[in-house]
């Protein structure tokens, strides 16, 4: 079950609510984990048990860190242990090296644990925050499992610090207000997947189909272009539908897309995308290893090998590592030859094309398949424009200048500068009839095409 289904829509969703509001206070974190619970085990029995084995096993790790914290050498190796047991725990399941895992312990086929990038993330950072002691080892056994297995950040983030999810949780503003800005969060993330991303992600396989040495370089364009776009609105679209949906509950998460394609610079996009799990890499690899660097040529070095393992984080493979270490060079580059402001205008398209062409190494089964294709692109097979490209740019125009426009954040400028509360006032009063009917245009198309559960990534 994921965000997108209308299951989770019409079903789970207004069944946890009630249960949540009719729930005394007191006791409404026990009954969001009980939520959350049931949440993993309509994923799959076996995804529960895991995700219950894993929290259990992180706690017991942070109570061994903080008992032994007197002993600095003593305490490393529950940290150790503890941090070696989440990784191998995020590899078995996102790479084929450890099938024979799979069989001890009697995976399901096909069986993934989802968000397990994220909740091991999370976890790994909480064991490192009692090691160094920036947090205490909580006793509140209930709080430690919501951290992990909180089903509104589970699917897609946002990755929270321990403290920053339980601060987050105890000053919940459980209100009618906050509840509508919830509702129209969470719809504008299931236009995002739903109208956006599903019918870009149609445009990407279309153009994809073809053999790599016989496409067009237009077909290839659009490919390119439409897997970059499907991307930011599938990830940003769940996100936002997680967000969303902590709203109603009273919590309030960050945001952790910044429409970062067309930002005007490149370091902008770097710090606008998926920018919690860029802050972590920042705040327990590069910025410690940076403590020890006092050269300018050593820290671009740590960030851009930073960025490497931001990009393998999302592919655990070399093509994911090349993408990450490029963007990391490009926003190293730009650093230092970019010394004067640029038009806006000139920065946002040249960030999006240099976004989209790095993009093809995210998207390639393969490190040679992406140089093929980054060939075509460019001409390469000889053919500029085919038959098939020029169908493809008819069909799919519309789609794609509309989501460029939606991935931009001029209509929210133009919301904020202007001067006239008579417009502000107009669009709060048409906001909920909009929300209504995007949700209702969402519902008919999940319903005609019987699911919206397709993913880019399984992160």
């Amino acid at each position: 079950m994921v965000y997108s289904s209308l299951l989770f829509i019409y079903g789970f969703l207004p069944v946890s609510l009630i249960l949540y509001y009719i729930t005394p206070k007191k006791f409404r974190e026990m009954m969001l984990l009980f939520l959350s619970a049931a949440f993993c085990c309509m994923i799959s029995l076996y995804f529960l048990i895991f995700i219950a084995v894993f929290a259990a096993v992180n706690y017991i790790f942070m109570h061994l860190i903080s008992r032994s914290r007197r002993n600095e050498k003593l305490s490393a190796v529950p940290l150790a242990v503890g941090i070696i047991i989440d990784l191998v725990a995020v590899f078995a399941f996102r790479t084929e090296f450890f099938t024979w895992l799979h069989r001890m312990i009697r995976a399901p086929e096909g069986f993934y644990p989802v968000g397990i990038s994220f909740f091991a993330l999370g976890a790994v950072g909480t064991l490192i925050d009692v090691y160094k002691g920036r947090i205490k080892a909580d006793r509140n056994m209930v709080r430690f499992a919501l951290y992990i297995m909180f089903f509104p950040r589970l699917l897609m983030g946002p990755l929270l610090r321990y403290r920053v999810f339980t601060n987050i949780l105890s000053n919940r503003s459980e209100s009618l207000s906050e509840m509508g800005v919830g509702m129209t969060i969470f719809v504008k993330g299931l236009a995002k997947k739903v109208i956006a991303a599903d019918n870009l992600y149609m445009l990407y396989t279309a153009a994809r189909s073809g053999d790599v040495s016989e496409i067009s370089a237009v077909t290839a364009w659009l490919g390119a272009v439409a897997y970059i776009l499907c991307l930011y609105f599938e990830l940003s679209g769940f996100a936002d539908m997680g967000t969303g949906t902590a709203y109603l509950f009273g919590l309030k998460f960050p945001q952790s897309f910044n429409y970062p394609l067309f930002s005007i610079r490149l370091k902008y996009f770097a710090a606008r995308w998926q920018s919690q799990v860029t802050q972590w890499l920042r705040r327990y690899i590069t910025k410690p290893i940076y403590g020890v660097c006092s050269k300018r040529l050593l820290r671009e070095i740590v960030f851009i090998m930073g960025w490497g393992l931001f990009g393998f984080w999302y592919t655990v493979d070399l093509g994911g590592t090349v993408w990450g270490i490029l963007i990391g060079t490009a926003v190293i580059i730009e650093s230092r030859l970019l010394k004067k402001k640029i038009m806006n205008f000139t920065g946002m398209i040249y960030t999006f094309f240099t976004v989209v062409i790095l993009g093809v190494f995210l998207s390639g089964d393969s490190l040679g398949g992406s140089v093929r294709y980054l060939f075509a692109m460019v001409g390469g097979n000889g053919i500029l424009a085919d038959a098939d490209g020029f169908y493809l740019v008819k069909t799919y125009i519309v789609l794609l200048l509309v989501t460029m426009y939606a991935s931009t954040d001029l209509f929210r400028n133009l919301m904020t500068r202007t001067g006239r509360n008579k417009v502000k006032a107009a669009v709060m009063a048409v906001s909920p009839v909009l929300v209504l009917a995007v949700l209702i245009l969402c519902t008919a198309v999940i319903s005609y095409s019987g699911s919206s559960d397709m993913l880019l990534m399984k992160l």
